[in-house]
């Protein structure tokens, strides 16, 4: 993808610094990273266990909060807000994509995709709507009705999906999205994902650890001990 001055920047993540407490020890997680992400980007974030990817994946959704720096998304400074604005924010802004799903067993594939959706002033026929489009775009209208421990895994990550897209969010955050699948599903979940991203323009953040993943992402960001170390393209 081309990085020209026509593409708007998305995310600003400018000095960011996270540790953490460990009896009397603080272990520092991220150093002073600094980078950006245009919107419409494929980035994927890899790194050895414990370089720090999945913190700020965190950080970035909202889920955590850094120690130093500042984290611009569209625009806000979301180190600013509060817990319950943050709350606010991620339900409107941030799709995720969980390595094991987080699908509710009780509910139906349906219910998993609506949920987010009982947040928003949104009608019930509305909520309908919208569910039904966002199941309807992972290929899996035939599967509405049926529970999680009907599914297989692919097609649970498919409902999660589908959860993460059915608010329209500004971003998606996906962390490892194929680990727990077999390679042919893996490929079919990166396949999705990538016509999210140019077919939909949806921006994605992901952490991986496996390189046939990122090589569907556009740019590929290395962490190693908390420190951001090269940039592919």
């Amino acid at each position: 993808m081309s990085t020209s001055g026509e593409q708007q920047v998305l995310v600003t993540i400018n000095a960011v610094s996270k540790a953490y407490q460990r009896g009397n020890q603080l272990i520092p997680v991220l150093e002073g990273i600094s980078f950006e992400i245009v919107r419409g980007e494929f980035l994927a974030l890899m790194g050895p266990s414990g370089s720090g990817k999945s913190t700020l994946l965190n950080l970035i959704a909202g889920i955590d909060t850094a120690d130093g720096g500042s984290i611009m998304v569209d625009g806000v400074d979301i180190a600013q807000l509060n817990e319950s604005e943050l709350a606010r924010w991620r339900a409107a802004h941030v799709g995720f994509i969980f390595q094991f799903y987080n699908l509710i067993p009780v509910l139906t594939a349906y219910e998993n995709v609506e949920l987010p959706l009982l947040l928003t002033s949104l009608s019930r026929r509305e909520r309908r709507e919208h569910a039904e489009a966002a199941l309807a775009v992972v290929s899996l209208s035939d599967r509405m009705e049926h529970y999680p421990s009907q599914l297989s895994g692919g097609q649970q990550q498919r409902v999660a999906i589908a959860r993460a897209i059915v608010t329209d969010p500004t971003i998606l955050v996906a962390d490892e999205p194929t680990g727990d699948l077999d390679r042919v599903s893996a490929e079919e979940i990166l396949g999705l994902m990538a016509r999210l991203n140019t077919e939909r323009g949806k921006t994605i953040i992901m952490v991986t650890h496996d390189p046939k993943a990122a090589e569907k992402a556009h740019i590929i960001r290395h962490l190693e001990k908390g420190l951001l170390t090269d940039v592919s393209p």
